[in-house]
């Protein structure tokens, strides 16, 4: 084999095993930053070794032992030997037994490296920013730049966060394991929410001059299947996976040829992508089976699936969305779903009872601003012909908007009201 094409396959092999070596080195090194630079010792000794020793047969295995003994040896000389110093008052009959418990806790069985890894990333002590960027790097193992270009923002600022997080991190001593009982389920949620903010800035960017960034849902999509690998019992996220992958099967349809969005309507819908919606039901059907259709992230999966199920848009169950989105209200009750049920009840009431239920939430400080909110009341609007008034709510959503495709498609609706 040529050097180019083996290092190559180096690189290939480390890219699938660098979340698992971080993720085990951090456990037993107990600092995110150090672990990095261990498994990134150990690619570099992989290039240098495996051009004449050959790719051995379990390369993972390979990269964590050099990985492992590296760390032993800068604990010889460090930090840790220090720690033990202390602990056992610079006693140098000591000495020989610290390293030896040292040597034994890095040949600890340490579980599931990468489960622990991905609790660590989204702690609750961090920001939901911090959290995002932190899961991509080490998780995903996204470059600083990566994750700037996805979230438009600058890669100093990303590598800032990536800094701060870390440190936050080592500064709180937190344990690099899978919590338990109480704090285990409110962690879990802290996972899930990271890994729906990343698919949903992807499916609908905030901002920037793309309608959608598949990367991201690419992304946030193998988190989500990772998880679920690791805890395949837990109803949520299989909800969370069954509602991004169903989300995600539309992308292909979800704008035009001029990069502007297309609502359901206006959907080829023989662009979706049926092997994700197979996936994203089988999912459903999972987490039925282990009584878990009451969740936030299942009920979501479950409108997903309304519109999934219907072949063309006038055979859409409206019915079904108006009583599931009651029922997610009703589960979690915020500005937002409020907004989605009160379009759902249009579509299956009129846009009249659409416009009543806005009133009742259009004054709430999260909608005031958001541009969905004015964009379905100039819909319900436009719906009963009050065109004038439809086309000042399309134009305020339009203002409000910081994405390019976004604003074109608001004022593409507004134009629509003219005589």
């Amino acid at each position: 084999m040529q050097t180019p094409d083996l290092n190559r396959t180096v690189e290939t092999v480390f890219r699938m095993e660098r979340a698992r070596l971080i993720a085990g080195l951090a456990r037993m090194v107990r600092d995110i930053g150090t672990a990095e630079e261990l498994a990134q010792d150990a690619l570099v000794a992989a290039l240098a070794d495996w051009p004449t020793s050959g790719v051995p047969a379990n390369p993972g295995a390979w990269l964590m032992a050099t990985a492992k003994r590296r760390a032993i040896d800068g604990f010889r000389r460090r930090k840790m030997i220090e720690r033990k110093h202390a602990e056992i008052g610079h006693d140098p009959d000591r000495h020989d037994t610290a390293i030896e418990e040292i040597e034994a806790a890095m040949d600890d069985d340490i579980g599931d490296e990468r489960l622990s890894l991905i609790f660590t990333a989204c702690h609750p002590l961090l920001s939901a920013d911090a959290r995002a960027a932190l899961t991509l790097r080490l998780i995903g193992g996204l470059t600083a730049g990566e994750i700037a270009r996805a979230f438009l923002t600058s890669e100093t600022t990303i590598a800032q966060r990536i800094v701060r997080a870390k440190k936050t991190i080592a500064d709180a001593d937190v344990d690099y394991e899978v919590p338990r009982g109480a704090e285990r389920d409110a962690r879990l949620a802290s996972v899930l929410e990271v890994i729906y903010l990343i698919f949903n800035e992807g499916y609908a960017a905030s901002a920037g001059e793309d309608a959608i960034r598949p990367q991201l849902c690419a992304e946030a999509m193998r988190l989500g299947r990772v998880l679920a690998a690791l805890l395949p019992d837990e109803p949520e996220v299989l909800g969370l996976l069954a509602l991004m992958e169903i989300q995600a099967s539309r992308l292909a349809a979800r704008v035009g040829p001029d990069g502007v969005p297309l609502t359901l309507e206006q959907q080829n819908r023989g662009r979706w992508d049926h092997l994700l919606i197979r996936r994203g039901l089988a999912a459903l059907e999972r987490l039925r089976a282990l009584d878990g259709e009451d969740g936030f992230y299942a009920l979501q999966a479950a409108l997903a699936a309304c519109h999934a199920r219907a072949r063309r848009f006038e055979d859409t169950n409206w019915d079904m969305i108006a009583g599931l989105y009651d029922r997610l209200l009703e589960a979690m009750p915020s500005p937002i779903v409020a907004l989605n049920r009160a379009v759902a009840h249009a579509m299956t009431f009129g846009p009249e009872v659409g416009l009543s239920l806005l009133n009742d939430i259009e004054k709430e400080p999260k909608l005031s601003a958001y541009p969905a909110m004015h964009a379905a009341k100039a819909d319900f609007l436009y719906r009963i012909g009050q065109m004038a008034d439809a086309r000042r709510a399309f134009e305020r959503a339009a203002e409000l908007s910081e994405n390019r495709m976004e604003r074109t498609f608001l004022l593409n609706r507004a134009a629509a009201c003219l005589p």
